[in-house]
């Protein structure tokens, strides 16, 4: 469409004046890019939609774009040494392949790497691509960064639920150890909390007509959160588990909420529950039994659910009308849907090879071939010495000769992978290439600063004399009679050895756990910082050999690795050292439970009911004034008192020590005949009838 100046100022003023969403898009060859024409003034308010969708490929090291419209491949960023599944995000000018230890920053422009950073935890986040970011959430950790230039990161305070956006950028989160609601909104640096879900109640969030709702799945209620706390809650009508998987957002004003292990897919009329009209009857359907699913996520007309067990792709409509189910090509991997901003949902198999893209208004699923069209995917980045130095193509064929069908150069060799062995060397493995109407006649191996070449019929060959604490990306290429075809290359590996496991100790006090360990043995590298994680959290990186831990409960496996480094390599993972530890409830807790003589002996037994809490007690009890000695104790535990004899109504008191405190119980009563004589020298009676008694029983003997 050409619009003049002034055309074009009056289209976006009557587009803000009407709050009208305003999108344009213009596609750059190679950078997938969008620019507005002409130099009219863009209004603040103007935010631009990616359109498509990057999937890394492990294959070919690289980075893809596929066109959700075309279904077609237009675009390659080389991206080497990555790990398989890693996902891929987009903002304005960037995009960004997220690894568990790794973000790496691509030019969306350039099509070449710009830069790396280290996250703030080593889970997978859930990523978020909306207005003002895009966002990786890391729930365990509760940490939050924003991508973009300058990169930040914003702490939550707390581990967090599954976040959401609103289409003004703001990210929503959950605090599942307060209950607290936060919101951030686009360029904030700190989270703000308006509303609280009652204490000990679960939830999910969701956001419904661009309304931010809480889905209270301990009351079955929905209620919309305000800058003033929670609203209205609306009972939705279904009995929902604390395990229930919520959409992001409604498919024509209803909620997809996923329940696997009932096996149901619930539709429930969340627009008519906040507008406080007539509500629609939720719609039920029924799931495939025993499968683990990844989603809901949901477009404006469709619903996807990924059957992680059975390897399909699920959509349906808000009536719960299933449209499609397509197969997910390859194995060996958990994939996931992931919502477009152009209206449509992609989900990549686990090497990158293919992605399913999700029609967002029919539910209809198309299967891009990415490896199909890898090798005719154009990349302006600088060659290396390797491609710069690849045979031109064959000559045609004479004239008159029989017309064949031309061969072209082999695609890129699967599962390029490489280990590091002894003496400084690295065993290189790799699947064949596809060979394109051709046969393979070699395959070219090649590293920073030298390569070497083996048959075509080899997957493997072994590198020597690399230098030791230096890290390579090495790759791996095929050639035919056409030529030579993309490479492929394996995740860094750096000549070294990674640092011994440190050996851990832990000690316990009023709820804080004080954590130590020895300097292990880094084997000439450098110790960039010491890793200490808890089971079950996030971990913290730590310069010295000793650290505080606290706001932890019960049994937990607290983990500490050495993170070094040979020079300007990579960056290796030593060895994890870890204790147990039990974290006490409180302070301990004894009752007295019986107190008897024995048959035979004259003996006093005292049986203690003993709570430890978590944590080594030890009881001691206490017959009139004469102490016995201490003894662990954990439950039911026996004290006794030797050759004593007793009449009529004895004190008896028991104690309980641990790190965290004492506790005592007392006891009055008869524990039967006789008359009492204790053999301690520190024996002392109290009672005029009890010295009688003595004395008497004395006389007789």
């Amino acid at each position: 469409m050409d619009l003049s100046s002034s055309r074009l100022r009056r289209f976006l003023g009557a587009a803000v004046r009407s709050r009208a969403a305003v999108v344009v898009v213009a596609c750059c060859v190679a950078a997938v890019c969008m620019a507005l024409t002409g130099n009219v003034p863009l209004p603040p308010s103007l935010q631009f939609i990616q359109v498509g969708h990057w999937v890394y490929n492990t294959a070919s090291q690289s980075t893809y774009h596929v066109d959700g419209a075309t279904g077609q491949v237009d675009a390659r960023a080389s991206v080497p040494g990555v790990a398989q599944g890693s996902q891929v995000t987009q903002g304005a000018r960037s995009g960004y392949v997220v690894e568990r230890s790794r973000i790496t920053e691509f030019s969306k422009s350039t099509l070449s790497v710009e830069n790396s950073a280290t996250p703030p935890a080593t889970e997978e986040p859930v990523v978020l691509e909306v207005a003002g970011g895009p966002y990786l959430v890391y729930r365990n950790a509760g940490q939050i960064v924003r991508l973009g230039d300058p990169m930040a990161t914003v702490a939550a305070g707390g581990p967090v639920s599954d976040p959401v956006a609103t289409s003004d950028g703001t990210v929503w989160i959950h605090r599942i150890d307060n209950g607290a609601i936060c919101e951030l909104p686009k360029d904030a640096t700190l989270p703000s909390c308006p509303a609280r879900l009652p204490q000990g109640h679960d939830g999910a969030l969701s956001v419904v007509d661009d309304q931010l709702v809480v889905i209270d799945t301990t009351a079955d209620t929905l209620s919309p959160v305000g800058t003033d706390g929670l609203g209205d809650a609306a009972n939705i009508g279904v009995d929902l588990r604390s395990t229930v998987q919520v959409a992001n957002s409604t498919v024509d004003g209803r909620l997809a909420v996923a329940d696997p292990d009932q096996g149901q897919l619930h539709l429930i009329d969340a627009s008519g529950l906040l507008k406080d009209s007539p509500v629609v009857k939720p719609v039920s359907v029924g799931l495939p039994a025993g499968s683990r699913f990844a989603g809901p996520v949901a477009t404006a007309h469709t619903v996807v659910l990924v059957d992680q067990t059975r390897n399909d792709v699920l959509t349906y409509d808000s009536t719960g009308a299933l449209k499609s189910t397509k197969k997910i090509p390859g194995s060996g991997g958990a994939s996931k849907p992931a919502a477009g901003q152009d209206g449509r949902i992609y989900v990549d198999n686990p090497d990158g090879s293919h992605v399913l893209v999700v029609d967002g208004k029919n539910g209809s699923t198309a299967d891009v071939d990415v490896d199909a069209q890898s090798h005719r995917t154009p990349n302006p980045g600088p060659q290396t010495e390797t491609q710069q130095q690849a045979p031109p193509p064959a000559a045609p064929p004479p004239a008159g000769a029989p017309t064949t069908a031309s061969a072209t150069v082999p695609g890129a060799p699967r599962g390029v992978s490489a280990t590091v062995g002894g003496n400084g060397s690295v065993k290189v493995s790799w699947s064949a290439a596809p060979s394109n109407g051709s046969r393979i006649t070699r395959y070219v191996v090649s590293w920073p600063g030298g390569s070497t070449t083996v048959d075509g019929s080899s997957a493997s060959t072994t590198l020597t004399g690399l230098t030791s604490g230096k890290s390579y990306v090495i790759s791996v290429a095929a050639e035919n009679s056409a030529g030579r075809g993309p490479a492929a290359s394996a995740k860094s590996v750096t000549l070294g050895q990674p640092a011994d496991a440190p050996v851990v100790t832990a000690n316990v006090s009023s709820g804080r756990v004080s954590v130590s360990w020895t300097a292990p043995n880094l084997h000439g590298a450098n110790l960039v910082n010491y890793q200490v994680s808890v089971s079950g959290q996030g971990s913290r990186s730590v310069s010295g050999t000793s650290t505080t831990l606290t706001g932890l409960t019960g049994t937990v496996t607290v983990t500490v690795r050495a993170l070094t480094k040979y020079g300007s390599g990579s960056q290796l993972t030593g060895a994890a050292g870890t204790k147990q530890v039990t974290i006490p409830a409180g302070p301990p807790t004894v009752k007295i439970v019986k107190v008897h003589g024995a048959s035979q002996g004259g003996n006093l037994v005292v049986t203690v009911d003993a709570n430890a809490n978590g944590a080594a007690a030890t009881c001691m009890a206490t017959f009139i004034n004469v102490n016995s000695a201490w003894v662990p104790c954990n439950g039911i535990t026996t004290i006794t008192f030797n050759s004593a004899f007793w009449a009529g109504s004895v004190p008896v008191k028991a104690t309980i020590k641990n790190s965290e405190g004492t506790g005592t119980d007392s006891w009055l009563g008869d524990p039967g005949a006789g008359f009492v004589f204790l053999l301690f020298p520190t024996a002392l009676l109290a009672g005029t009838r009890s010295k009688s008694l003595w004395k008497s029983q004395k006389g007789k003997s």
